[in-house]
């Protein structure tokens, strides 16, 4: 049997107005969720995950850092059914400079907030290695926070909710956690990393509409696949635009890897991507371009 992820119904007088609303089919309902009720990890447990979220200082993960983490621990079957959720981990760090305005403005999280706090690393590597694989909406932002403090993440398989998933083709209108969970017919209060890894699983844990699949059967199939990161090295300072229009991003280069413009495709993809970086990019003879292949061990890290 599966474990209960309630959706909070509140008064039950109000949920009376809510279905009476909702049968007029003039309105949609959005109900709160609620944290998973406590329950034993089953017997048949197939492996264990671990949603993350972070929330740092700004989004360069060279010089930002992470103010907040919080993990969910969650059990699946086979089948990529998810039938247990554990409790969340969160833990506030001092980033050891002021945390920008704009930030304390989005997260809540204010300079007196992290004053002197650590977040347990020993917590944080022993909740990586129980897992088989870590998920994140938007695994090219955590992978690299993560990654810089904690090591241990640098030797997990990684897979993102917000890329692996077609969202539109599914009908969804954005693929924000906030619309995903709307289109789902619950909210959460964004923008805390516990809330968000709450609802990312509870997310995962639906059917989705169209393909008729569950949103983690779904991501496990793409992670499991590999792809190619294209590196175009040496462009036009002109094509800058073009390449952030396909869907490039820029690497400022490190200490094993030159400065470039990349993307990541499917294996399916590298020959017309090539090409088209010849003929609308370089327009020359011996162009800078590499590719190598991902696994979900490699897929979104910057190193």
């Amino acid at each position: 049997m599966s474990q209960h992820f309630p959706i909070d119904m509140g008064d039950p007088d109000l949920e009376a107005i809510a279905a009476l609303l909702e049968s007029s089919g003039r309105f949609r309902v959005l109900r709160r969720l609620a944290e998973p009720v406590p329950a034993p990890m089953p017997a048949d447990l197939f492996r264990r995950g671990l949603f993350i979220d972070v929330e740092t200082t700004g989004l360069d993960s060279g010089k930002d850092t992470v103010i907040e983490l919080a993990m969910v621990p969650f059990g699946y079957r086979a089948d990529g059914e998810i039938v247990w959720v554990g409790q969340a981990y969160s833990g506030l760090r001092d980033p050891g400079f002021p945390i920008p305005e704009a930030v304390s403005r989005l997260t809540g999280i204010t300079d007196d907030a992290v004053k002197g706090m650590s977040i347990d690393a020993a917590t944080v590597e022993a909740a990586a290695r129980e897992c088989a694989v870590v998920v994140a909406h938007n695994c090219a932002f955590d992978r690299a926070f993560c990654e810089r403090l904690w090591p241990v993440f640098r030797d997990k398989p990684w897979a993102c909710s917000l890329k692996e998933i077609d969202w539109s083709a599914e009908g969804f209108e954005g693929a924000k956690l906030g619309q995903i969970a709307a289109g789902f017919g619950f909210y959460f209060d964004s923008h805390r990393a516990a809330d968000d890894c709450y609802a990312g699983v509870e997310i995962l844990r639906q059917k989705l509409p169209r393909s008729g699949s569950t949103a983690f059967a779904t991501l496990l199939a793409s992670a499991r696949r590999t792809t190619a990161r294209i590196s175009a090295g040496d462009t036009p300072f002109a094509a800058r635009e073009v390449l952030k229009q396909r869907g490039y991003r820029w690497h400022p280069g490190s200490s094993d890897r030159s400065k470039c413009w990349f993307v990541e495709l499917g294996e399916e993809d590298v020959v017309a991507e090539i090409a088209f970086l010849r003929e609308r990019v370089y327009r020359k003879p011996n162009p800078d371009i590499s590719v190598v292949r991902l696994t979900a061990f490699e897929r979104y890290s910057d190193r």
